[in-house]
């Protein structure tokens, strides 16, 4: 009985953890198959970097090569694109961070390109349990990379608004994603990678029936910012914390170079 109700509640927190990315990310995994931000003060000044193109873009974005461990996809359906007007929030201070959760961008890049990442799950161990193979198969996480080129100093604008969108909807705040409405209770910083001209990293508390975390990593180099919110399934049934996949970020930063 008690595996069953585990079962029942760990499928009801992964699809709230799916709302919180859109459907980028994907569906949840079937059982039986398996510090304060770093970089530059943001927003300050224009970069003389000049915006890459779709093209451009795809040449430097990751493929499954670039990668250590995980599957890297390339292809995103068009359907699993969330766009911006699919996105709000009850607080225009916190739609930055709304498009962030929701796996999309901020501002109006002049092109784009978007890849999706999932991790590998463990094994579970010898004579584990029903309920434990279970929560096995859903401990990895899965991560939407989102690059955009801005034109004319929007790449830093984008980081202007995604920091004062944390600072001012540390609190919480409430988003709708096609529909859904999702509850983030609250937003903390936390240690941000280097290699990058800004970068922002993000804990997003959530409410998906328990307090579960969330991350995300945003990044700028010139005119490209990346954009990496990444959720653990077992995390979102548990609660438990995981470690964001900082080899993606690490990864996409060495290409942008």
């Amino acid at each position: 009985m008690r595996s069953t109700v585990v079962r029942r509640t760990a499928l009801t927190a992964s699809v709230a953890a799916l709302a919180f990315l859109g459907t980028a990310c994907g569906s949840a995994p079937e059982p039986a198959a398996e510090a304060a931000g770093g970089g530059d003060k943001a927003g300050e000044g224009k970069t003389a970097a000049k915006a890459l193109t779709a093209a451009e873009l795809a040449k430097v974005a990751l493929v499954q090569a670039d990668v250590k461990s995980g599957t890297l996809t390339e292809k995103v359906p068009a359907k699993d694109d969330i766009a911006q007007d699919k996105v709000s929030s009850d607080d225009a201070a916190c739609v930055p961070l709304a498009y962030l959760q929701s796996g999309s961008y901020v501002g109006k890049p002049a092109a784009t390109v978007k890849r999706t990442w999932k991790g590998d799950a463990e094994k579970p161990a010898a004579g584990a349990s029903d309920e434990d193979q279970f929560l096995a198969a859903l401990d990895l996480e899965q991560a939407v990379i989102t690059l955009a080129s801005y034109e004319d100093g929007g790449a830093e604008q984008a980081m202007k608004d995604l920091n004062t969108s944390a600072e001012k909807c540390a609190a919480g705040f409430s988003y709708t994603v096609t529909g859904t409405k999702s509850d983030a209770l609250k937003v903390t910083r936390t240690a941000a990678p280097e290699g990058a001209d800004e970068a922002l990293a993000l804990t997003v508390t959530v409410d998906a029936g328990l307090k579960a975390p969330m991350k995300a990593v945003v990044v700028r180099k010139g005119a490209t910012v990346v954009y990496v919110p990444a959720v653990n399934f077992a995390s979102a049934s548990t609660g438990k914390d995981y470690d964001f996949p900082t080899e993606i970020v690490d990864a996409q930063l060495a290409k942008l170079a």
